[in-house]
C-alpha cells in the first residue's frame, strides 16, 4: 500500500488542496484496512504523522513568540526552522498554517479508530502459562490460537532489555518455528512437549499460549497487539 512521506507537509508543491488531496487519498486508504481490521503498519505511520505535525506547530509557535522574523525554510525531517526578517514568506506560511489546521484533527480522527480496533483485540486476548515456568523467562515459546482457525502457531521468543536515562524498555522478538492442527491429541502441554524434544537446548522452556477469542488478520493485528500484550504481562508476572 502506498504510504504518506514523512516530509508530505514540506516537500513539493506547498498548496492547500494539493496536500488536502494528498491527505485524504492517504487516510481513505488506511480506512479501508482499517475496516478490515488491520492495524500494522497503519496505525504507528498515523501516530508518526500526527506526532510530527504537532510537534511542528508547537515549533513554530514558539519561534513566533520569540522572533518577529518570518519563517523561509521549513524541514519536517530535522524539525527545524529558518527564518529571516526582509523574507516575505506571508502566502508560503499561511497555506502551511492552513494545512496543519486541516491535518491535525483528521489525523486524530484515524487515530482514535485504529486504537478502537486495537483495544477491541486486545480486549479477546487470554494468556495462560503452558505447566511449570523455569526461572529463566526471557526466552521460550508463544503458541498463538487466532480465533477458530483450525491450527495453532509456535513461535520462538526472546526479550531484550535496555534503558536511558528515564526508564526501562523491553522488546520482543519473535521467529515462526512451526505449525500444529488444532485437534484433541494436540493440547498445548502436548505441543510443548513436542518442541522440548525437537529443540534440546531450551529442556524446560518458559511457554505461553496467547489465544484470541475473534480472528484478526494475522500478520497485520493478531501477531503485533499479542507481542505488545505479551510483553506487558510478562512485565506485571514478575
Amino acid at each position: 500500500m502506498e504510504g504518506l512521506n514523512k516530509d508530505w507537509l514540506t516537500e513539493g508543491l506547498i498548496d492547500f488542496e494539493y496536500k488536502k488531496y494528498m491527505l485524504l487519498g492517504y487516510l481513505k486508504r488506511v480506512a479501508k484496512n482499517f475496516d478490515e481490521n488491520k492495524l500494522y503498519p497503519f496505525l504507528g505511520e498515523l501516530f508518526a504523522h500526527y506526532n510530527n505535525l504537532i510537534e511542528f506547530k508547537r515549533s513554530k509557535d514558539e519561534v513566533a513568540r520569540h522572533f518577529p522574523s518570518k519563517l523561509t525554510k521549513i524541514d519536517l525531517q530535522k524539525m527545524t526552522l529558518r527564518y529571516e526578517e526582509l523574507m516575505n514568506d506571508d502566502q508560503y506560511m499561511e497555506e502551511i498554517v492552513q494545512i496543519l489546521d486541516f491535518a491535525i484533527p483528521r489525523l486524530k480522527k484515524s487515530m482514535e479508530a485504529g486504537i478502537a480496533i486495537y483495544d477491541l483485540v486486545e480486549e479477546k486476548i487470554e494468556i495462560e502459562p503452558v505447566g511449570i515456568l523455569p526461572l529463566h523467562k526471557e526466552e521460550g515459546y508463544m503458541l498463538l490460537t487466532n480465533g477458530n482457525e483450525k491450527k495453532i502457531d509456535v513461535y520462538g521468543y526472546q526479550l531484550t532489555f535496555f534503558a536511558n536515562a528515564k526508564e526501562n524498555y523491553r522488546s520482543i522478538k519473535t521467529v515462526f518455528l512451526t505449525s500444529y492442527l488444532r485437534k484433541l491429541s494436540n493440547t498445548v502441554e502436548s505441543i510443548k512437549l513436542d518442541m522440548i524434544r525437537r529443540h534440546k537446548q531450551l529442556p524446560n522452556p518458559a511457554t505461553y499460549h496467547i489465544m484470541s477469542h475473534m480472528q484478526f488478520p494475522l500478520a497485520e493485528t493478531m501477531l503485533p497487539v499479542a507481542k505488545r500484550s505479551f510483553v506487558r504481562y510478562l512485565g506485571t508476572a514478575q
